[in-house]
């Protein structure tokens, strides 16, 4: 059951982290800092501190924040969201051709940039998310960084979503 925004800003910091730390990959510290941004007035406020908080990451935090997150397509142990996400565009039902390009891309991904790629994948397809990754290949490492955290930041937005009702 989503949160309201009006319970988020009474919750104590251990509640707030509790209900919020996943919202980034395996990085609660993100919700950590958030909390001390109360009160929030809507998700979206909620949400914009939270990326600002992510741009104000030095570059190594960053890169530790999106080499948190899971390979596409992955048999991998990935946290329950992206467990949801990837099943949500059928990433867990791949065939064995399919696995097989997944994982060769993700390893070419990783090879060129060092980090994961990431997507929205509910802004996608199992073929729209292919044809992210032969394009995104062809990019700079720090325009790919770039693209990972903007990525990263619209699936908190998901998540948020996902975790806190629309009204108080």
């Amino acid at each position: 059951m989503p949160y309201s925004i009006a319970h988020i800003n009474q919750m104590s910091q251990e509640e707030f982290v509790a209900a919020l730390g996943a919202v980034f990959e395996d990085t609660p510290a993100i919700a950590e800092q958030a909390w001390h941004d109360r009160p929030f007035t809507d998700r979206e406020d909620l949400h914009q501190k939270m990326v600002r908080i992510v741009q104000a990451l030095s570059r190594d935090e960053q890169l530790a924040l999106i080499q948190a997150h899971p390979d596409l397509g992955s048999k991998a142990k990935m946290a329950e969201a992206s467990v949801q996400e990837q099943a949500g565009v059928g990433l867990d039902r791949l065939s064995p051709v399919e696995y097989d390009r997944f994982h060769a891309l993700n390893q070419a991904y990783k090879d060129k940039f060092g980090f994961p790629f990431i997507i929205a994948v509910k802004n996608h397809t199992k073929e729209s998310i292919l044809t992210a990754f032969e394009t995104r290949l062809t990019n700079s490492v720090a325009d790919e960084m770039k693209q990972a955290l903007m990525e990263i930041n619209q699936i908190a937005g998901f998540r948020l979503v996902a975790a806190i009702a629309l009204v108080n």
